[in-house]
């Protein structure tokens, strides 16, 4: 099955809280983020999520993506600033009933796009634990290079472990 025919990235709307109550309350996907994203998921965390996301001033930066009508995961980008204000780090997320069908490298397309037409940034950058083969498949996929090993760089549900640092560069 192809996610790219099917899927539609677009904003977070209130309609979305049940299914992203019911998808994002998953420790499995928890395991693979960073602490920020809380679990469990709750209704509180939902209504907040999406109070942010419609507190954005700017060009949007974070989009539910879409499968045949419903918010079945998420991805998006934090711009930095400093002296990485030309880089962005790209993340996501998607329902474990959702798991490889090709979903997550579709999204990711998309918003690698839209990521270098909308801002002026050169690079995109994502982490991936390495107990994560498939997220860094997703990113090899799409044109992300292994650019590091972090050692011993993350410490998540007791378990300390290595990140991998994935990047692409605006062509």
């Amino acid at each position: 099955m192809s996610g790219e025919e099917q899927i539609i990235l677009r904003a977070w709307r209130r309609s979305d809280i049940p299914a992203l109550i019911q998808y994002a309350n998953n420790r499995r996907i928890w395991l693979n983020l960073r602490n920020i994203f809380p679990h469990p998921y709750t209704r509180a965390e939902a209504d907040e999520w999406i109070a942010l996301c419609e507190s954005n001033q700017g060009p949007p930066t974070h989009f539910a993506i879409e499968l045949q009508g419903e918010a079945i995961g998420g991805i998006g980008c934090r711009l930095l600033d400093d002296v990485n204000c030309k880089t962005a780090e790209i993340g996501y997320w998607l329902g474990e009933p959702f798991w490889g069908r090709g979903i997550a490298t579709a999204a990711l397309k998309q918003t690698n796009e839209y990521t270098f037409q909308i801002f002026a940034v050169e690079r995109l950058q994502a982490t991936v634990f390495e107990w994560n083969p498939a997220s860094a498949r997703v990113l090899e996929k799409t044109g992300y290079k292994l650019e590091g090993r972090l050692r011993r760089s993350i410490f998540k549900d007791g378990r300390l472990g290595d990140s991998l640092l994935y990047a692409r560069i605006r062509e």
